[in-house]
């Protein structure tokens, strides 16, 4: 019997008009392109207002994404729906203030940092298992809510040194959730051509939902402010961001854009990691047999805790999370913007092109992958693998702009794998098979429903 594919949504008909092409936009990014996508190197979309370009031919991504951040800056349209949560973040910004903040921001994710980060997210590991074991009991569990704690943990300890309260948890769950389906980034700002002093109609649910996920922020930079003054502030994250000067300028964050900047490590942090981590365990039990060796390599976990040698033998967990990302990439897709001309397979593009970077097309590549749709975690270990992970594998895009963050999502998503695995057998829900959709991230549109139960009733 052949192995199950893993589910991927329906793609649109080949042509489609600008309003119906807005309205399926409007429901799922994902779904609102033909097929013809996963085989195509470059295809043009033409709207009203401006011309957008998908590109798939890695040697235009590589050069989109790696070129200096002036030659092909972030697409202010995209910006346009996000602004209300983000706000001026290192995520949406270009030019010398984007220099800036990734000035200011980067020393606090290199070296050891993520060594010394590795406690905070084993303990929010371990905390997830504990949360679970109520609901080990076969019966179904909507897993994305979990595993959106379970980040949100995480990140909150790598910030801020403290766990995260189950209240909270629940209320940043439903908050972004919430966000999502108010259709941020389909804002007439992407779509028209505003001038800068118009105002963007955001809906009330968005202004709400995004007013919501940044109050408890503003909270705890202000209290972080306030103990750093004090010199009672721990060594994490926060501290070493607040507190590190722009080497250029001498400047340091305002408080106001440290809620930015956290606003977008807890998209970055919280959101794409739930995402990546949710169908990794769908996938895990889709593929029994897969789960069965991670279960394995995760038994030699030591109990007093995981260094960084350790983390580097759970070879199994992070082939299946990387695996995972490549089927379901929690960013979907990246907008760039030609600042000047230039040609692309032939063909001229104007200043002000839109130029869309799709992880999803991508990743699924029927040209560049071996079975693209199919879930091979081993396929990183063959030639042809190792290949597309150098040129068309970019969950965390590349270049400049390449996520800060990537190397403790790559320790974070295993390592929780491992220990999730470990403690529960995790199996599919008959009848409630989740179809991905996209806003902000790739989730399930109707959430992804698991069965858990012990694997060791003695643990």
């Amino acid at each position: 019997m052949s192995p199950p594919i893993p589910p991927k949504p329906p793609a649109r008909p080949d042509r489609a008009s600008f309003w119906r092409y807005l309205r399926l936009m409007r429901r799922d990014i994902l779904s609102a392109h033909p097929a013809r996508l996963y085989r195509a190197w470059m295809a043009e979309f033409r709207t009203p207002f401006f011309r957008s370009y998908l590109c798939n031919d890695p040697e235009i991504v590589a050069r989109v994404l790696k070129a200096p951040n002036r030659e092909f800056p972030k697409s202010n349209r995209m910006a346009e729906g996000l602004r209300p949560l983000l706000g001026r973040s290192v995520f949406l910004t270009n030019g010398p203030e984007w220099e800036r903040q990734r000035r200011i921001i980067d020393p606090a994710f290199e070296g050891g940092r993520l060594h010394e980060s590795l406690p905070a997210m084993e303990a929010a590991a371990c905390t997830a298992v504990a949360r679970l074991a109520p609901r080990a009991d076969g019966q179904p569990v909507e897993i994305e809510a979990e595993t959106a704690h379970a980040a949100a943990d995480a990140i909150f300890r790598t910030l801020f040194s403290i766990p995260i309260e189950d209240d909270l948890a629940t209320a940043a769950f439903a908050a972004f959730r919430a966000h999502q389906a108010t259709q941020p980034l389909v804002n007439l700002g992407a779509f028209l051509p505003l001038p800068r002093w118009v105002p963007r109609l955001h809906s009330a649910r968005t202004r709400a939902t995004a007013r919501a996920i940044r109050a408890p922020i503003r909270q705890m930079v202000a209290a972080r402010a306030d103990e750093i003054a004090a010199g009672t502030a721990p060594d994490d994250l926060a501290t070493k961001i607040m507190t590190t000067a722009d080497p250029d300028t001498g400047s340091r964050f305002a408080p106001a854009e440290m809620v930015d900047q956290v606003a977008t490590f807890f998209l970055a942090g919280h959101e794409t990691s739930a995402s990546a981590l949710a169908w990794s365990l769908y996938l895990l039990a889709l593929f029994p047999d897969w789960q069965d060796r991670l279960a394995a390599e995760a038994a030699g976990l030591d109990p007093a805790g995981t260094d960084m040698a350790a983390l580097g033998r759970l070879r199994v967990a992070r082939a299946v999370f990387r695996e995972a990302m490549r089927l379901y990439p929690p960013v979907p897709m990246m907008v760039r913007e030609a600042a000047c001309p230039v040609t692309f397979r032939g063909r001229a593009l104007r200043p002000g092109a839109q130029i869309v970077i799709s992880p999803w097309h991508l990743h699924r590549h029927e040209r560049l992958w071996a079975r693209p749709d199919e879930f091979a975690p081993d396929r990183f270990d063959t030639d042809t693998g190792r290949a597309c992970l150098r040129t068309a594998y970019i969950p965390f895009s590349s270049g400049p702009r390449a996520c800060p963050g990537a190397g403790f999502a790559m320790a974070e998503g295993p390592l929780m794998l491992a220990h999730l695995v470990a403690a529960y057998r995790f199996d599919p829900v008959p009848g409630r098979t989740p179809m991905p959709a996209a806003q902000l991230t790739v989730r399930s549109k109707d959430g992804i429903w698991l069965r858990l139960t012990r694997r060791d009733q003695s643990r």
